[in-house]
């Protein structure tokens, strides 16, 4: 004869949440307890997998805009906002973090953060570490956004800020949204002037590294221009 187990209702996410923790949830869950609520053909653990499902992979959640947000059937304008702001908290965090526990040891590791940080950009951005004596980043601040064909930054303002700072040293950074990481006739003069003005300063530029969407271009590591 057989018998039926009668088992208990799954936990919703909210409750697992609450007595495993947030890390032992699916990203379905998470953001299912993001969005609160479903929409009457789906409840939210169906929608928040739908919208997993249409997206490549989860770091590509963080780039779609309040309208691609809100086209989604289920999320709308209160929720794609909610989300988004989510999104951003988390990278403050994230960034608040490395600047008070990282120091910048390899060109390499430096390079993988910042090819999360601009390598979907489709502005080229320009921005600048400012390190102090034992390398650790005193702050990191977005120079210049521009367009593919025009992207002229001075050596003034760089160094202005690293002045600010007491800097001891700096990193530049920047992106190539056509994915190539062959520096341009631009890239060389901009990283040859540079260097010769943090010379004059007293301020040491230990790199200046171009990044794409999966891999990255080190002055230091391929030149002997730093």
């Amino acid at each position: 004869m057989y018998t039926v187990e009668l088992k208990e209702e799954p936990l919703l996410p909210r409750e697992r949440l609450a007595d495993l923790g947030a890390e032992k949830l699916s990203n379905q869950e998470l953001l299912a307890i993001l969005l609160r609520t479903g929409t009457k053909q789906r409840p939210v653990l169906e929608v928040s997998t739908q919208i997993l499902k249409d997206i490549r992979s989860l770091a590509d959640f963080r780039d779609l805009s309040l309208q691609e947000l809100q086209s989604i059937k289920g999320v709308g304008r209160v929720k794609s906002i909610e989300i988004k702001a989510m999104l951003e908290l988390a990278n403050r965090i994230n960034k608040a973090e490395y600047y008070q526990n990282e120091r910048i040891l390899s060109s390499e590791r430096l390079a993988q953060k910042m090819i999360i940080e601009l390598g979907n950009k489709k502005q080229e951005h320009l921005l600048t570490l400012y390190l102090d004596t034992q390398n650790r980043v005193i702050e990191q601040r977005t120079i210049f956004i521009g367009t593919v064909r025009h992207s002229i930054a001075e050596p003034r303002e760089i160094l202005h800020y690293a002045c600010r700072n007491m800097a001891t040293s700096l990193i530049l950074v920047h992106n190539h949204p056509s994915g190539s990481l062959v520096p341009s006739e631009n890239d060389l003069r901009f990283t040859e002037k540079i260097k010769r003005s943090c010379e004059d300063m007293g301020i040491v530029c230990l790199d200046h590294i171009i990044v794409s969407r999966r891999d990255y271009y080190s002055f230091r590591e391929e030149t002997g221009l730093l």
